[in-house]
């Protein structure tokens, strides 16, 4: 089988690797991957256990960034992540070192994940998504195909962002995100009952972004509402810390664009 497998690579027990894989000396990858034809995985990179990796992806290539100098970074990628075909997967710059996706995440054909982005658990990244540098995509949120994410962006947990949307603002948590610009249109509830919200906290979500988005004339007087109107929650918790450590600022909702 005609393939480039540099000797010192270290490969787990149970995978597989497919015909004109190359790979280089300094990767490591876990136990019952499955590597697919022409992939091609490049110094720095980890890979987890049970991973499948389909033909043509790239992992690991150098940062598209023209400050990098060379530096020794890394690309991180834990464990049963499915990466589809022709997906390319940048390692980290000077910045942060490394690129993380972490586990049980599928990134479907054609995805760009850029340097010094950190992806959650079971993220979910449809046909042709583009991530910019610096990106952070909290664990469970779901990009929809051709979706275009600006560098330094974060996206909260739980959110669904419908496809061709262009992100350029952080989006909150437990949001349905889409239209042009693209704003609030919605609490991300199927997603929680999915993953077992219970009734009562889908519904104080939706009212705390009643409040955010709807009877506010702008952020800032959204979360003096929610500081004031709301007890205590893990879920407030969220909203609050995520808008307070927005650096890019947060999208502004349909009412008030």
């Amino acid at each position: 089988m005609n393939q480039s497998i540099h000797p010192q690579a270290k490969i787990g027990s149970g995978t597989t690797i497919g015909p004109f894989v190359t790979i280089e000396e300094d990767v490591k990858i876990g136990k019952n991957c499955q590597i697919g034809p022409n992939v091609v995985i490049l110094n720095g990179t980890t890979i987890g256990d049970d991973c499948k990796i389909h033909s043509g992806a790239v992992i690991g290539g150098d940062p598209q960034d023209l400050k990098y100098a060379g530096e020794k970074t890394t690309l991180v990628i834990g464990d049963r992540v499915t990466i589809r075909e022709f997906c390319t997967l940048n390692r980290g710059t000077s910045d942060r070192l490394t690129t993380s996706i972490g586990n049980d995440c599928l990134l479907m054909a054609y995805v760009h994940v850029a340097h010094d982005c950190i992806i959650g658990n079971q993220v979910i990244l449809a046909n042709s998504v583009n991530i910019a540098g610096h990106v952070v995509v909290d664990d469970y949120a779901i990009l929809g195909g051709l979706t275009a994410v600006h560098q330094f962006v974060k996206i909260g947990k739980h959110v669904m962002i419908g496809g061709g949307s262009l992100v350029r603002k952080d989006v909150p948590p437990y949001v349905k995100a889409a239209r042009e610009p693209l704003s609030y249109v919605g609490v991300n509830s199927i997603g929680l009952q999915r993953r077992n919200f219970s009734a009562e906290s889908i519904t104080r979500i939706q009212d705390m972004y009643r409040s955010l988005y709807q009877k506010s004339s702008n952020i800032a007087k959204g979360v003096e509402l929610l500081q004031d109107q709301f007890p205590d929650s893990q879920e407030r918790k969220d909203i609050l810390n995520f808008i307070e450590s927005s650096e890019r600022g947060v999208m502004k909702g349909v009412t008030n664009t």
